[in-house]
């Protein structure tokens, strides 16, 4: 049985961890390595570095973040947020982190996708989609949700694994920050349309929420930030609820 994964996730702005509400009203929630290092102790099964300005800023990620983290944490991590190129993510890929997450770059040119992935590998290449419910279906947004791209999020999660993504980062950004629960229509309707598997984001607010991601979403994993930036849980109390659950998570020694 393949373990499910919790992965904290660190919006990263000048160096910085901040945390909104439906990638509004940002506030600081601490230092990105000093946080990285408080959930790797905690258990953290895997880290995603978001900089979440790097893309309307019209600047790349610094790869600086992805060679301190390296030398704090022992567990893979995704660093995105502004990267456009081939080159920028073999920077980012050679600067120590794992996985690197494309989304307005990967909208705006889906050939990326499978050029960094037969260099690093499929599982190097997490395709990020930002959804908003519309009608029937999820809206994609690109450029931090500032955006719409014009796609269905289902339909540009099948074209996405189609173009050679090994795993798939899935925020709504109606429950972003709303500590209500994951959108599990929308987690289930993308988890059951790829073979790849997908990170539940937006909304994460309870033990119970990150259960009804995986048994009713079909998530494979589970980005938390909020529940941990500002200390309602802890990811080793989070795990210990979702053992007795029947969640198949990896515990600490």
């Amino acid at each position: 049985m393949l373990l499910k994964r919790i992965i904290p996730c660190l919006d990263v702005m000048d160096g910085k961890v901040v945390k909104g509400k439906s990638f509004e009203s940002l506030q600081y929630a601490g230092g990105a390595v000093e946080l990285a290092r408080k959930y790797y102790a905690d258990g953290a099964d895997e880290f995603v570095f978001l900089d979440i300005t790097a893309t309307n800023e019209k600047r790349k990620t610094e790869c600086g973040l992805a060679s301190a983290v390296s030398a704090e944490v022992f567990v893979p991590f995704c660093v995105g947020g502004g990267i456009g190129s081939f080159e920028d993510a073999s920077a980012i890929l050679e600067a120590g982190a794992d996985k690197v997450a494309l989304n307005t770059a990967a909208l705006k040119r889906p050939a990326l996708i499978g050029e960094i992935g037969q260099s690093y590998g499929a599982q190097a290449v997490v395709v990020a989609i930002d959804a908003k419910k519309e009608g029937r279906g999820w809206a994609v947004y690109s450029n931090a949700g500032k955006k719409k791209a014009g796609k269905d999020a289902v339909a540009w999660a099948g074209e996405a694994e189609g173009a050679g993504a090994g795993e798939i980062l899935l925020t709504s950004i109606d429950r972003d920050g709303s500590n209500a629960g994951y959108d599990l229509e929308l987690t289930k309707a993308v988890s059951d349309a790829v073979g790849i598997p997908v990170i539940a984001s937006g909304g994460a607010g309870s033990a119970t929420d990150i259960a009804d991601a995986f048994t009713k979403g079909n998530a494979d994993a589970a980005l938390l930030a909020g529940i941990l930036h500002y200390g309602k849980t802890t990811i080793g109390r989070i795990k210990m609820e979702l053992k007795e659950m029947g969640v198949a998570v990896r515990c600490a020694e």
